[in-house]
């Protein structure tokens, strides 16, 4: 994940913003909550440092996980709004 700054706008006051780069479970593992967890990991962390808007661009086979977890589709990515 990183974590990048952009303009304040009224939805996100702080302009701190994080991306969901790469996250891959290898086929025997999956399906196990394995990625789900990772999720509340990487949640947790941006919390911590103030961001409310996580965004990533999803698989069709990692969309389900993600929409379960919350995030919404978007044109090219989903993102994750206001998870306190």
């Amino acid at each position: 994940m990183s974590f990048y700054q952009v303009m304040p706008t009224y939805h996100n006051p702080s302009g701190k913003k994080a991306y969901i780069m790469n996250m891959y479970t290898a086929p025997e593992y999956r399906r196990q909550g394995i990625a789900f967890r990772m999720l509340d990991v990487l949640i947790e962390e941006a919390r911590k440092k103030g961001i409310s808007q996580i965004a990533l661009e999803a698989t069709e086979m990692g969309r389900p996980l993600y929409e379960k977890y919350g995030f919404v589709p978007m044109k090219d990515e989903m993102e994750l709004c206001s998870f306190d």
